[in-house]
C-alpha cells in the first residue's frame, strides 16, 4: 500500500473513532420534558481518611452531578478536610471543586477533579499561614451500585506542607 494510502485510510480511521466515541459520550433521549434534567442528576459525593506515621487526612465532599449518559458524568461540590501531623503542625482546608467521572464499564470508574482551596495551616505555636491551593487529581476505584471505592493522585502536589498525594476514597451517589 502507498505512503500517501496509507495516511488517508488512518485518517479515516481516526475520524470513525472519533465521530463513533463523539455519537456514544452526548447521545440523549428526548428532551420533550422539561424534568429529563432532574432525572440525570444525583447527589451524594466522597469521603477520604490517609493515616500513616502520625499523619492523618480526613476528607469530606458533599457534591452533586449530571450523567450525560452511562458512561460521562461531570459535578461540582465543596471539599472540607483537616490535616495533622504528629502534633507538629495542622491544618482546616475548604473550598470548591469540579468532578468528571467517567464509567468504561459499570464495574470500573475513573475521576478527574479540579479543587481549589483555602488552606488555615499552623505549626503548633511556632507560625500559621493562609493561603489558596489548587489540585488536580486523577482517581480510579471499583464501583458496585451507587458507591465507588478507589485511590486518588494529586498530580499537582504543589502544596509543601502535605506531602502525601495519595488519597483513599468512598464516593456515593443516589
Amino acid at each position: 500500500m502507498k505512503k500517501s494510502n496509507l495516511r488517508l485510510v488512518s485518517k479515516l480511521i481516526l475520524v470513525v473513532i472519533t465521530l463513533f466515541f463523539s455519537f456514544n459520550l452526548f447521545a440523549q433521549g428526548p428532551t420533550n420534558s422539561p424534568n429529563n434534567f432532574w432525572r440525570n442528576v444525583q447527589f451524594g459525593g466522597g469521603i477520604g481518611l490517609s493515616i500513616g506515621s502520625g499523619y492523618t487526612d480526613i476528607f469530606v465532599a458533599p457534591s452533586a452531578i449530571y450523567n450525560f449518559n452511562p458512561i460521562v458524568a461531570l459535578g461540582a461540590g465543596l471539599n472540607l478536610s483537616y490535616v495533622s501531623s504528629s502534633n507538629y503542625y495542622s491544618s482546616f482546608i475548604y473550598g470548591i471543586n469540579t468532578l468528571v467521572l467517567i464509567n468504561p464499564i459499570p464495574e470500573v470508574q475513573f475521576s478527574i477533579g479540579l479543587n481549589e482551596s483555602r488552606v488555615n495551616y499552623e505549626e503548633t505555636g511556632y507560625y500559621s499561614e493562609d493561603y489558596w491551593n489548587t489540585d488536580l487529581i486523577l482517581g480510579a476505584g471499583y464501583r458496585t451500585g451507587n458507591v465507588t471505592v478507589g485511590v486518588g493522585y494529586n498530580v499537582l502536589q504543589n502544596d509543601p506542607y502535605h506531602n502525601e498525594p495519595f488519597m483513599p476514597f468512598v464516593r456515593a451517589y443516589f
